[in-house]
Formats: structure tokens, sequence, C-alpha cells
């Protein structure tokens, strides 16, 4: 809703709007309206009162102006300033701090950079709550008048001792408004469902028990939502099926479990926990796939030849019994033929009985696989390869040592039949025309697409047309097969990953643009994640005939769940950050080679080898120039010198701060690596880290954000 008035002292049109205010450490906020490229700076004295979630009313007067945008990365010289008039509603997020009692007075001291307040909280709070003076809370405000001095609040967790492991985590969980515990009441709901395995249900479904079955998982999973069946069928086919936790067979619709799981929406993958969408009962005991025992599933089989394609299929409710369950590492060696030195667990040994079979099925699943995927990139799927890091902590989870994470052809195996089945549901629903959820990933931003093209052209590529989504597809491959193994292609990678859009559910389908598929849902994981489970309840409808259930309903869930799967991100990228922050605080001093990731109006964000950890150099911490940001062009440009940083510039920094506090690294330049008149790129040493003396960085500002974003994930789209 927009309204314009005018100002009898200023002809310049004046605007209502009503959108959340994002503040920063400094007391001013940016108001995001929906459906506004822009968002509106206000200033400390202009807040009336408004804090960090707010949904406000404000005016605003176009102006010209050099303030800088920070949410999302969005900046422009053309700013819009704007007051806040009226607080439509206090966000209910808490804010965590810690807490300090002084007599019978206390106050919640903030860490946020997003709360430029300390918050007061009444003496009965610290009587009913229990909590200490020192202790690690979260607290939701519930008043700020004109009388009170500061916000007043009140204590929903007391989350232990700062600096303590448990302590950090379930502060990021509590910055999220994420549980990491279940109620008594949900676990002893859980607790109460039956295992319910007898002749008279197996009697309702298809039984598999008797056809060689396995799990791939990582080593240290416990949640087996998947399981793959192989066996020949003569004239060169084989039956794979695709056997999935029928956890809805469980997990009744407006159940206590149920409700519970769609207020999670989601599994949340912490770097040394799993918060999990269902109680451990559940999600690690009747629901999973374990080897040797009878499970339920939901399934989707195939016949299929050699070359990948699908012959025949069925779906429908089933019981198996895994034979074998494999890591990632065991199936590879098989795929790869190699003898284990040392037998794992694992790995199938010789003088199994089913060793044999066990061999064959995964080789003859794992060359089906590969072709789906050929067939896959063939129609336009996308390529990313760029490396994503894993944080590795030790028992009490600190963090010991930062690796890339390898994907290699086991992996392949299971998201190829994954994806086959994800995807064959939602074509065969589809054509009964009937409400279902898809998941959709919508074409690329074409004004992005234009920035890249005029990006890579420093480099002497050329990105193809881009008039059609096949098209994009086809040009950003060809783009990133040319860079393969030269310096840039690290950063033309991460550029052309923030032209895309972000996946999401809905019950309009437009297809999944990144994968090059027209109908595609989530039908694989319903362990963790509410949208499968919806979608094996409308299947099994719709397969026996139901008619259509509520789009209204669904497209309502739907959206929830899409918001409910972007939080569990950002707490996923916070716990990492926070971690990674944790890694770099013995290294303070130290100097590594780096490329430069991101560029702002405040400096530039780079990211060191080999480990990709990133941090920041504020530009006022430049010596000898003042720069600005050409965002069309992604440099900077020194005022004075005309000395020019471009994204992907090679550069060696050293580290001045790791706040832990704040989840902030900052960096102080120390070279410029030599780069050629077209762009950055000349490739740099990858260091472990040299110790060196040097004044500290004041750090970036408070509430700062980095241009664009990350694409990160698990097993599918």
């Amino acid at each position: 809703m927009v309204k314009k008035k005018s100002d009898r002292n200023d002809r310049s049109p004046v605007q209502e709007f009503v959108g959340k205010i994002q503040m920063t450490r400094e007391g001013s906020g940016f108001v995001i309206v929906e459906g506004e490229e822009e968002d509106i700076f206000v200033k400390p004295s202009k807040m009336r009162g408004a804090l960090n979630g707010d949904l406000v009313r404000v005016v605003v007067r176009k102006k010209k102006g050099r303030k800088e945008n920070v949410r999302k990365g969005r900046r422009s010289s053309l700013h819009r300033e704007g007051e806040v008039i009226a607080i439509v509603e206090r966000s209910r997020k808490p804010f965590v701090g810690i807490l300090q009692v002084v007599g019978e007075k206390a106050w919640v001291l903030m860490e946020s950079r997003v709360m430029p307040y300390d918050i007061s909280v009444p003496y009965t709070e610290v009587l009913r709550t229990g909590a200490s003076s020192g202790a690690k809370v979260a607290v939701r405000i519930v008043r700020w008048d004109r009388r009170d001095p500061e916000p007043v609040g009140e204590i929903v967790d007391v989350l232990g001792l700062p600096g303590e492991n448990d302590t950090e985590m379930h502060a990021i969980l509590a910055e999220y408004e994420l549980p990491y515990r279940f109620s008594a009441q949900v676990e002893a709901a859980a607790d109460a469902i039956g295992d319910d395995l007898n002749e008279a249900e197996f009697s309702k479904r298809k039984d598999f028990r008797d056809v060689l079955t396995f799990t791939i998982d990582p080593f240290d999973a416990k949640d087996f939502d998947d399981a793959l069946s192989v066996r020949r069928t003569g004239n060169g086919l084989w039956e794979i099926g695709v056997h999935i936790a029928d956890v809805t067979h469980y997990v009744r619709p407006g159940s206590t479990v149920d409700k519970e799981a769609l207020s999670r929406g989601t599994s949340v993958y912490l770097v040394d926990r799993t918060v999990p969408m269902l109680p451990e009962i559940l999600s690690n005991k009747l629901c999973s796939l374990r080897p040797g025992e009878d499970k339920l599933c939901f399934s989707v089989v195939f016949v299929m030849n050699e070359k990948g394609a699908v012959t025949d299929r069925w779906m429908g409710r089933t019981v198996i019994r895994s034979d074998f369950r494999f890591d990632y590492d065991a199936a590879q060696r098989i795929i790869e033929g190699v003898v284990p030195e040392t037998y794992t667990e694992f790995d199938p040994r010789p003088d199994n009985p089913l060793y044999p079979a066990l061999k064959e099925a995964i080789t003859a699943s794992f060359s089906i696989a590969m072709k789906l995927r050929e067939a896959r990139f063939a129609d336009g799927a996308i390529s990313f390869d760029r490396p994503e890091m894993k944080v590795i902590v030790d028992e009490k989870g600190r963090p010991v040592d930062v690796r890339q994470k390898v994907s290699k052809e086991a992996n392949w195996l299971i998201e190829e039949f994954m994806l086959l089945a994800n995807r064959t549901v939602a074509t065969v629903v589809a054509k009964l025309k009937k409400t279902f959820v898809y998941r959709v990933h919508e074409e690329p931003n074409a004004d992005k697409l234009d920035s890249l093209r005029s990006f890579v052209s420093n480099f002497g590529y050329k990105l193809g047309p881009t008039d059609n989504g096949r098209d994009i597809a086809g040009s950003l491959n060809s783009l990133f097969k040319e860079a393969e193994g030269k310096p840039e292609s690290d950063v033309i990678e991460m550029l052309a990953l923030r032209c895309m859009a972000r996946a999401h559910y809905t019950t309009d389908n437009c297809g999944h643009y990144g994968l090059a598929f027209r109908y595609y849902t989530h039908f694989t994981s319903p362990i963790r994640r509410y949208p499968d489970m919806m979608v094996h309840r409308l299947l099994a409808k719709y397969l026996e005939g139901g008619r259509s259930q509520s789009k209204k309903h669904y497209e309502e869930l739907c959206e929830y769940c899409s918001q409910r799967e972007q939080v569990a991100a950002d707490a996923e990228r916070t716990s990492i950050k926070y971690k990674l922050v944790e890694f770099m605080q013995d290294k303070v001093g130290y100097e590594y080679d780096g490329m430069i990731s991101g560029l702002t109006d405040w400096g530039m964000y780079v990211e060191i080898d080999p480990t990709k950890i990133e941090g920041m150099v504020a530009l006022r911490d430049i010596a000898g120039d003042y720069y600005e940001f050409d965002e069309k062009n992604y440099r900077i440009i020194g005022k004075r010198s005309r000395r020019v940083f471009v994204l992907g510039d090679r550069v060696r920094i050293k580290v001045t701060r790791a706040n832990l506090e704040q989840r902030l690294l900052d960096f102080e330049l120390i070279q410029l690596e030599e780069h050629n008149d077209k762009a950055a790129g000349a490739s740099g040493r990858q260091p472990e880290g040299r110790k060196s003396e040097g004044r500290k960085s004041e750090g970036r500002k408070s509430g700062e954000r980095k241009s664009g974003g990350k694409k990160s994930g698990r097993k599918s789209s």
C-alpha cells in the first residue's frame, strides 16, 4: 500500500509505506517493503522507538544521497530516506544477550548487531526463571513506552554460560526462534505411537523383503529415510525401487506430533548437531530404514534399460527389509573397484553371501544413474561445481579443521534416483490436474545475467544467448567449462549463483529451472522435511481416487514451509560463521592469500586460501586514499590514485580481529597481487598462514552485510 501527499514546505512527493524494519548497531534502520526494489533508510532520530523486526508505517520523501543500503547487498547512490510514523506490530522474535543483575534490577546486555539498546527486565523475571547474573538468555520485548528509558522484556529461555558450546548453539537457535528440544507432551505422544508391523498391515502393501535392498548415507547418519532395491528382470532390463520411509503411516494429520513437525517445518543442521523435525523414536527408530528390520515405505519402482530409459513404473505403499548399510565411501570403493585395506562396518566382505549381488547392484545402478545424469544436463540442467567447505569439530564441538566437501560418484548415484522419484511423482499428479505441492525454481534474473555478461567480458569470455531457460543453461555451462581450471573460474561461478532465484514450494507449478524439470516435488525425505509429508498424503489420496484438496490451504502451507526452510538455512549459515570465527581466533596476526569475494560501499570481503573463510577489509582501513564503490562493474576505485580493486582480484591480507560475540572477521590489506588490465585473475599462493605484526582494524559497521547470497543446501534441490 502506498499513499501520496504533498508537503507545503517541500514540493517533493511524499509517500507512505508499511514494511518490516531491519536495524543496525548504530540505531538506524532500513524498512523492507514487499514488492519494492529499494529499502528505506531511517535515521536513529526518526525511528520513534521501532526495533528490529517491527512492522512499521513510514513516510518517505525521495532524495539523492550517499547512504548505503545494507539489506541483501542492495545499495545505490540514490536512496530513499524516511521517518517512522507508527509501529503497526511489535516483533515477537527474541534477542539474545547477557543477563546483568544489580540488587533488584536487571538488564540483558545485547550482543546483537541489529539491537542497539540493552533491555530492562523486571526482577520478577529473574526469580521466575532462576537465571543467574552472567548467564546468556533469550529475551522478548513486551513494552517500550515513552516513559521507559529502554525496552522492557521478558526472559523466554535461559541458555547457559557464555562461551560454552551448547550455550552458543542454543543461542543461535533462539535467535531464529528454533527449538532445541521437544516438549514432554510431544515426546510422550511420539512414544505412544505403536510399531504395528504385522501381517495384516503387510498384506495391504507390495512386499519387497525378498528383493536385494540397501541404503547409502553419511557414516554418522542415524535417520535413513531412503533405500534402493535392485534386481534383474530379463531382456536387459533392471527393476530399481526407490523406497522412502512411510512417515505419514505413523504421524497422523492433526496429531500432536504432526502439529510439532509442521511448526518446525524441517530439520535444522548446525555445524555440530542436528535439530530434528521429528522426535528421535520416529526419526532414528520407527521410520529409519535400518538393515535387517522390516520397515514400511512409500515407493516408486522403475523398470529401466541400461541406457536409463524408464519402460514401466509403479508407485504405492510397500514393506522392505534392507540387506546392507553402505556409507558413501564404501559405496565409492565398489564403484571404483577398490579393495579396502581395512574393512569397515560399511564394506561388504567377500565372504558375505550377498557380496556378489551387492557389488552387481551398486555397479548396475551407478551405470544407469550416470545415464540419467547425462540426460539431465543435456536437457539444460545447470552444473555448479564451486567448492563447499565443512567445519570439522571435536567431541566438545571445538573447530579443529576446515575441509572441502567432496561429492563423488556414490553421491551422484543416490542423487539421481531421488531426483527421478521426485520428478516422477510430480509428473504423475500434474496429469491429474489436482492440488499438489511442487518444488519450483524460476529462471535467473535478466538484469543480473546482463551484469554477469559484462563482468566475464573483462576476462575475454562471451556469455552466450539468454533468451530462454534452455539457452541460459547452455550458455552458463559453456562458460563454466571454458573457465574451468583458471583462476577466475571461482568468482565466475559465484556470480552466476547470485543470478539464480531461490527454489520454493507452491501449488502453482512453473517447473524447476536449475534441474531442467517441467515437474518436480519433494517426496524423498519425509523424516526431515514437512513438505514431503504433505506430498505423501496427497499422493496416497490421489492414488486411491480421492478428490482434489483445497488449493488455498496447501498454498498457505507451502508458503509457511518455504519460510521455515529459509530460517533453517540462515541458522545453519550462522552456526558455520560462528565456528569459522572461533577457528580463526588463534590466527589473529597471521597473513593469508585470498580472493575478493564481495564488494560494498564500506569494504571488500575476502575469501582466504585454502579454507575460503571470509572476512572484511574496511575501506576506511586501506591507507592513502578514499575508495568508492562501482556496483555496475563489481569494483572499488581510489578517488585520488584511481587504484582499482575488482571482484575476483587476488590479494594478501592479515587477520586483525576475530569477534566471536558478533561472529565477525576483520582483515587488513597487505598487498594487491599483480593483475592484468582486463580484470582480476592472477593466481596466488596458498600459504598455511604466516604470523605478522601490524595494527588492528576497527572492524566493519555493525549490521552491514555483503552483496548477494550463497547457495547452500543438502541432498536435493
